[in-house]
């Protein structure tokens, strides 16, 4: 009976669309920092950073794997946290703006250690935007 189902399933898609599609399993990489409205970078000290790579992305989130759940001393996870994220696309970096909605431990099975952390976007440039749209296809 599953086998029926799966089939079923798999021939709805193939009528309606994949609406996963949007969405894909990629390793790319990226820094992340928090956002301080008003809070610049001086010429002595740049703001703090962590670097990782990406587990999914779609147009409206991302799943990103970090080493730390914390920059300094704020939590990347915590409630009303925004975060700037400098995404490397194959067709050049792009910048996006995120709010943290999750965040859980990496398997312990896995190669690598860390958090996942799961981001709904807020903000962008329309040719940022238009960028990923265009790698999403």
């Amino acid at each position: 009976m599953s086998d029926f189902l799966r089939t079923l399933v798999g021939r709805l898609r193939g009528y309606a669309g994949d609406r996963r599609a949007s969405r894909r399993r990629v390793r790319l990489p990226f820094t992340l920092s928090l956002h301080e409205p008003g809070k610049k970078a001086n010429g002595r000290r740049p703001l703090p950073t962590l670097s990782g790579f990406t587990q999914d992305i779609s147009a409206t989130g991302l799943a990103l794997i970090v080493p730390a759940i914390r920059i300094g001393g704020h939590y990347l996870a915590g409630g009303d946290c925004t975060l700037e994220v400098e995404l490397e696309l194959p067709s050049g970096p792009i910048h996006i703006r995120v709010m943290s909605i999750r965040y859980e431990p990496v398997d312990e099975d896995r190669i690598e250690e860390g958090y996942m952390i799961g981001v709904k976007i807020t903000d962008m440039s329309a040719a940022d935007l238009g960028s990923l749209k265009a790698y999403l296809a």
